[in-house]
């Protein structure tokens, strides 16, 4: 490794360009010393490209890269790793099968020797950096045991691990628990004492709590450069759109009245084995948006597989229009009318190697209207897709493009727009906006409350109370499994979802 302290992280006129796509137009930004800069912008915009290119995983047509002001050239993140800069990726780089030992050793040369890996050193060095940065880990438990903010300090361990000093956070907030969020920003304000940190995120309240500058990236080009200081999240919504932002909000009074969907005495088990819903009731009415609150690891998961047929009901009824769905094929249930955004929109919500035009039809490919026979009708498909992508503002440089190159707000869009153009009675929507900027925040927002005015049932799961309060006309609190308790979105407030959420209830929760 070299040795030499970074002072100074800058690129300069760094371009690059994918057929089709201009994903990094001339950016110039830089970094000193202990700093925290941040780097926001729409799903998009070229921020992951950027720090692909920081970290030699790609090589850019244009530009360079400077260390203490001498230019560096990386062939792979090995390159990048030796001169002192790691990257903690959004979709987390771990091994689930190894434990964190073992997938720790994967990037540390100085413990692996022929034939032979020095398992001990590297829990020594698992353990002083835990101890040092406060980032408690387990060294021998395997990965897949892990909760996602357990596996994000993993892979902080594993960074730090393999000596980084200037550290890159692509989206670290994206999938934690507020209660994680508010421990990970406390972690990185302590830690910018010994490291200077590049923190991508779309969530701007954490960016002014946490940065000392900030950056803003749209269509690939630099729009605005300064420090943070003064800055308000509704300022730099604006700079990140190029529009004013604002969230709509649910104005109406409630459902129709006619339960659509009810759920009574669910039990689901985990994948550990346990009963994830214990004894779950809830019921869901036409035309009504029903809020899901609680903490990650509540039940949440099982309930929406359960709901999608993708996970056995042990015991109790799913009754859409009082016909039972419990154990029902995924296909039975498409075809009732329900639709599902998935928690993992990549993993669950398409097919990544597909085009997009291909995955907008998953559900309807074997309808006589885009088949006829063993045929795909290829003009309907096509038009099909052209269609959608002008409705919902898919940006993409062909439908014919794999569906899984698109930034994560467009993987989005193109899930809702096929979700949407079915017309389901009940959309079971997961966390829908996880990990997107304000911009595509405010279009799906805006696409299910329309939803919603048309007479669809939607439920709501979602771990960011604003945008329950802002969209739901009931919420349900989930916790260990059960419905603690429901109630119109007027008589409740955040401080109540979150005493209800930790699982007080009654007086307390007044």
């Amino acid at each position: 490794m070299n040795n030499e302290p970074i002072h100074s992280l800058a690129v300069e006129g760094i371009t690059k360009r994918f057929p089709g796509i201009l994903a990094c137009d001339s950016i110039s930004l830089d970094v000193g010393e202990h700093e925290i800069l941040a780097i926001v912008g729409e799903n998009g915009a070229g921020k992951t490209t950027l720090m692909n290119i920081l970290m030699g995983l790609y090589q850019p047509d244009e530009g360079k890269i400077l260390i203490n002001g001498r230019e560096v050239h990386f062939r792979t993140p090995v390159d990048a790793y030796a001169t002192g800069i790691g990257m903690v990726h959004q979709h987390f780089m771990l091994v689930p099968n190894l434990t964190v030992a073992e997938n720790v050793l994967l990037g540390m040369r100085e413990f692996q020797k022929f034939l032979w890996q020095d398992m001990e050193g590297v829990r020594k060095r698992i353990r002083e950096i835990s101890e040092r940065y406060n980032l408690p880990v387990q060294p021998d438990a395997y990965i897949w045991q892990l909760s996602v903010g357990e596996q994000q300090r993993v892979e902080l361990v594993k960074t730090l691990c393999l000596g980084a000093r200037f550290l890159i956070l692509d989206e670290p907030t994206s999938a934690l628990t507020p209660q994680e969020t508010d421990d990970l920003i406390a972690l990185l304000k302590r830690m910018s004492s010994d490291l200077s940190i590049i923190f991508i995120s779309h969530k701007l309240a954490e960016v002014t709590a946490l940065s000392d500058r900030i950056a803003i990236l749209r269509q690939g080009k630099v729009v605005y450069r300064g420090t943070t200081s003064g800055q308000s999240v509704s300022n730099l919504a604006s700079l990140m759109t190029g529009h004013e932002v604002v969230l709509p909000c649910n104005e109406c009074t409630g459902g129709s009245g006619e339960t659509i969907l009810e759920i009574r005495n669910l039990k689901v088990r985990s994948d550990r084995g346990f009963f994830a819903l214990d004894g779950l009731s809830l019921s869901l009415q036409k035309g009504e948006i029903l809020g899901l609150a609680g903490v990650s690891g509540n039940g949440q998961r099982e309930l929406a597989d359960a709901l999608a047929g993708l996970r056995k009901v042990e015991s109790g009824s799913i009754l859409f229009r009082k016909k039972e769905l419990a154990n029902k094929s995924p296909r039975s249930i498409i075809e009732a009318g329900i639709g599902y955004i998935p928690e993992d929109r990549n993993e669950e919500g398409i097919v990544p190697p597909f085009n997009v035009r291909d995955n907008l039809i998953l559900k309807d490919f074997r309808s006589k209207h885009f088949c006829k026979g063993p045929f795909f009708r290829f003009d309907e498909t096509r038009q099909n897709a052209e269609e959608l992508q002008k409705r919902f503002d898919i940006r993409c440089a062909s439908l014919n493009v794999a569906a899984g190159s698109l930034s994560g707000g467009n993987i989005q869009k193109v899930i809702l727009a096929r979700e949407l153009a079915r017309k389901p009675e009940v959309l079971i929507a997961v966390y829908p906006t996880r990990g997107l900027d304000m911009g595509a925040e405010e279009f799906i927002h805006e696409r299910l409350l329309e939803l919603r005015s048309q007479g669809t049932a939607i439920l709501l799961i979602s771990e960011e109370l604003d945008e329950l309060l802002n969209l739901s006309d009931r919420i349900a609190v989930i916790f260990k499994g059960k419905i603690l308790a429901t109630m119109p979105t007027r008589e409740t407030s955040k401080k109540k979802l979150g005493l209800l959420m930790a699982g007080i209830s009654g007086e307390g929760a007044a």
